[in-house]
Order: C-alpha cells, then structure tokens, then sequence
C-alpha cells in the first residue's frame, strides 16, 4: 500500500523519466533476443571450422542433374536393357544366322555369342576410361561429357537398325561404342560433380551419378516387361532409347559453368574460376574457395601433371592407388552385375515362376533405386567409411545364404523364398556402400593434377571386372551352380578387411586436409612450393612431396 501511494504521489516528471527508463530496459532486451536469434541463425550457415556452408544452389543442382541424367542414367540403363528380352534377341541371333548359313548356331556358340554381346559393354567402358586422362585435360570435365554423346547417340541409331538390317553383329558392336560412352561417363561425371560442390555436399552428388546409374536400370526394367518392349517386335527401339538423354544433355549442358578446380588449377583462369564459383554459391564472396584452390595449386606445381605411368610409381600416392584398385575390383567382382546382367537366370535357378520373373526384376530395381536415395541422405552425416564396411558385410553374408538356399531348393521347396531375400538383401547392402562410393572416394583422395590420371586407373580397373563377370558368369554358373556366389562372397570379405584396415575416413574434410591425412599414411610430407623451410621445392623427384623423417602438417 505504502508503495502503491509513493507511486501515486510521485512527481509527475519523476513518473515519466521511470516509465521511459523502464522503456529503453525492455526494447534493450528485445534487441538482445533478437540478436542472438540471428546470431544462431548465422551460425547453421557457417561449419566448425568457421568457413560458410555451401547450399544446393538451382545452378549446381541443375548441372547436376543434368549430367547424371545425360550420362550416368545411360550406363545404368545399357547394363539392364539386355537381360529382359535376351531370349527374344538370342531367337533373332539365330535366325539371322539361319537364313546366311542355312544352319542354326549351335547351344555353345549362342552362349559365346551372347555372352560376347553382354561382356562388350565393359570392354568398350575399359576404352572408355583409357579416354579419361587425355580428354578432361584437354576438353575439361564438361566438354568431355559433351564430346561424350556421339558414343551414345551413334550406337543408339546402330542398334534400332539391327533388326531391319538383320545383322547381330551391329548390336555387338554397337555395344562397345556405348560401352566407351559409359566408362567416359562413369569417371568424369562424379570428377565434374565432386569439383563443382561445396564440400559439405560433395558426399550427397557425389552419390547422385550412381543413384541415376540405379533409376536407369529400372527404367531399363520397367521398358523391358514383356507387355511393354521386351518382345519380338519391340526390343530394337528398347535399346535404341539410349540416346534420348543423350541428346537432351548435349542441349542443355553448355549452359552450365566448367569446373571450377579446371579453370583456376589448370587452365590458370581465375576471373572464370570466380565467375563459375559464384553462380554455383549464390554469392559472391568466394575468396576462401579460391584461396583454398590457390594453396592445393601451390602445394602440387612442382609436381606438374601426372601420367598413369608416373602415378603408379609415385611414392606419395601409393596408399590412394591401392586403394581405389581394391575399392573398385571389390564393386565389380562382389557380383551385382552379374545379378543384373543374369537376373532372369538366377531367378530361375530360384524356382521363380516363368512369368513371374519380369516383375520380380523390377522389384529389385526398384529397392535398389530406394536404398540409393537412402545413402545420398545419410553419406554426409554417416560418413563413407561406415558405409562401406556396412555394405559389404551385407554383401559377404548374403552371398554366403543364397549359397545354402539354392543348393536346399531341392530338399525344402520354401527355400525359393529366401533365395529371393537373400538376393534382395544383397541389393541393399550394395546399394548404400559398395556401389556409389568408390567414386566419391576417388575424386576425395586425390588432387587436381593427379585425379584424372586416378580416375583413368580407377575406371580401367572398374570396367576390366565389370567384362571378367559378364563373361565367365554364364560358364561359372554351369560349371558351379549356385557355388559360384561362394566365390563373390569371398571376395566381398577381403574387400571389407582392406576398409577397415587402411581407408580413412574423408567427410567434409577439404582436398587439401584428406590430402595431408594421405600424406601421413605415405610417410612423406606436403611443402609449399614457396615452403620458407624448403626454399628450392624439395628433390626434384619428389616433387612437392618429402620422405618423411618428422613429418609436420
């Protein structure tokens, strides 16, 4: 009461200096908690270490689109489209061959035949990825992907003729050329998106050429149901239908920047490099990308561009040629082409019924599809490295349960069932870490004057075991019957054992950092070019690189 009547008694001046007080106390607080707000705000923009986090831009993610629709969607598309209408095309191989010889082939003859058409595709990627090199060097990234269209589109026209032209040989051939197509494809487009990204996305798109590598083989499956193109009529436009993205890509790309990384490292185009980086970002403040570029620049010049021949022999990428050596035999070898390439058969084998076979395809096309996208989500938070190991563990035990499964079909007829899980359940452990990340893998351990030389390797490697399986699987499954996936297994363990030993983990980390964490488990040290402590630029054998006594990062 006493206080209520001091306040009422209060002189009217006093009153209107403490209300006015009490004013600029409360807006002080409202400033207060705005500006932290803002201030939290600010920081979900920025990482740890402080640099601004990159955003999927609507340029980045239309390039990328773009190229992984154009280029990577191909390769998936060509290693299913075969498989749903083999027997239709095997029945035309025959036919032609009839009215020539006036004799059909006989059963071991149409199986290398076959199996020739099948293994040409991964022989044409092998030349593909010895294109690599020269052309990204040469051309840059995006140039090579526009370059790489002819060996789509002719092909494309090659095969929609083959059947009016009544020549299983144009197919053959015409599978090699869109074999090239892919093997540039398969390597140049994960280099591209892993050189546009931030590095805090550089795991998601670097997942997305393989995720479209898995929506093409569905789309190859859905198009090759019977009631759709896998027939008599229809199978010639069913591989003919490659080159659509073909042709959308080579009218759509060149309205997107080139690599960064290329502009400024090798092509000495920093105002362009500038440029590119901004409308990729959304900003225009991209110094600390360009510095960075700058120091990866510095810290590789005295060691010029690599060949293949210099890369094999170099001491201080030594662990990341093993690496990405064992990473992709271990994809290819594990099996899974040889799942897409013989689904029908292995369904087959099975006990799925005849009719049935079509649709079940499609389902494991579709989870895989599925289980892509799930690793483009996780990739970044989880990390490669978990992803990896996960995967083939998966793949390893799977492989040793179809075994078992398919050789008890016999004894307990239910067995057909978990044959079909337990080649689904492969398709997800590949799918979330053997499939899509050796590539992102590649393009993270190596730098710039090194990466497409290591791409080169990588895809020679990749592509001459996508051909071994193509090819010996048809005569390893008559020979060993369902052992064969005793032998993938296998190889599915040693893989898993070289991850968990020696592959470290990269997620967002930049080049310069994963090249430094390369460098400790080569036993060298990286020096500046300008290193104050190393004025002359180290041996000129080493290049950039030292051996490493006390090696200081």
């Amino acid at each position: 009461m006493e206080n209520q009547e001091a306040v009422e008694n209060q002189d009217p001046a006093e009153k209107r200096d403490a209300e006015g007080n009490q004013e600029v106390v409360e807006n002080r607080e409202a400033e207060g908690k705005q500006e932290a707000v803002e201030n939290q705000q600010s920081t979900k923009a920025f990482d740890a270490s402080g640099a601004r986090k990159g955003r999927l831009t609507l340029v980045l993610g239309l390039a990328a689109l773009v190229s992984v629709f154009g280029s990577s969607f191909q390769y998936g598309y060509n290693v299913a489209v075969i498989n749903s209408p083999s027997l239709q095309m095997q029945a035309f191989y025959n036919m032609s061959y009839f009215e020539r010889n006036g004799k059909y082939i006989d059963s071991d003859f149409l199986t290398l035949l076959w199996s020739l058409t099948v293994s040409m595709y991964p022989l044409g990627g092998f030349f593909g990825s010895l294109m690599v090199a020269p052309l990204v060097n040469k051309l840059g990234r995006k140039g090579t992907l526009l370059l790489n269209n002819i060996f789509s589109i002719v092909p494309a026209i090659m095969m929609g003729s083959s059947k009016a032209a009544k020549s299983f040989e144009i197919i053959i051939i015409a599978r090699i050329i869109v074999g090239i197509c892919a093997g540039l494809s398969s390597n140049v487009v994960p280099m591209y998106l892993g050189e546009l990204s931030p590095k805090n996305l550089r795991g998601a798109l670097g997942v997305a050429p393989q995720l479209f590598i898995t929506i093409g083989i569905l789309i190859a499956q859905l198009f090759g149901l019977r009631k759709a193109l896998a027939n008599e009529k229809g199978w010639p436009l069913l591989l003919a239908l490659t080159g659509i993205p073909a042709v959308v890509e080579l009218m759509l790309l060149p309205f997107f920047p080139e690599s960064p990384r290329y502009m400024l490292i090798q092509k000495g185009d920093e105002e362009g490099a500038k440029a590119a980086l901004r409308r990729l970002r959304g900003w225009d403040d991209v110094d600390a990308e360009i510095e960075e570029m700058h120091l990866e620049d510095q810290s590789e010049k005295a060691e010029g561009r690599l060949s293949v021949r210099n890369l094999c022999s170099f001491k201080a990428l030594r662990w990341q040629l093993i690496t990405v050596i064992v990473l992709n035999m271990g994809q290819q070898l594990s099996g899974v082409n040889a799942i897409y390439y013989y689904a029908d058969n292995i369904y087959r084998s099975a006990g799925v019924a005849e009719n049935d076979i079509q649709y079940v395809t499609v389902a494991t096309g579709s989870v895989n599809v599925f289980m892509t996208v799930a690793a483009t989500a996780i990739i970044d938070k989880a990390g490669r490295r978990l992803l990896l190991l996960t995967g083939f563990a998966i793949c390893c035990s799977f492989c040793m349960i179809l075994t078992m499964s398919l050789n008890l079909q016999s004894v307990a007829s239910n067995m057909s069932y978990l044959s079909i899980a337990s080649i689904f359940l492969y398709v997800i452990g590949h799918a979330i870490g053997p499939s899509p990340i050796p590539y992102v893998i590649t393009t993270e351990i190596f730098r710039q004057s090194s990466r497409p030389a290591a791409f080169m390797v990588a895809g020679s490697v990749h592509w001459l075991s996508n051909f071994l399986v193509g090819l010996i699987f048809p005569f390893l499954e008559r020979g060993l019957g369902a052992y064969s996936f005793i032998i993938f297994g296998f190889i599915c363990l040693l893989t898993f054992v070289y991850i968990y030993l020696f592959i470290p983990e990269t997620k967002n980390k930049t080049f310069q950092e994963i090249s430094e964490i390369m460098a400790k488990k080569n036993k060298v040290e990286i020096k500046l070019e300008n290193d104050p402590l190393n004025p002359s630029g180290g041996e000129k054998d080493q290049g950039q690189w030292g051996v490493e006594k006390n090696t200081k990062l």
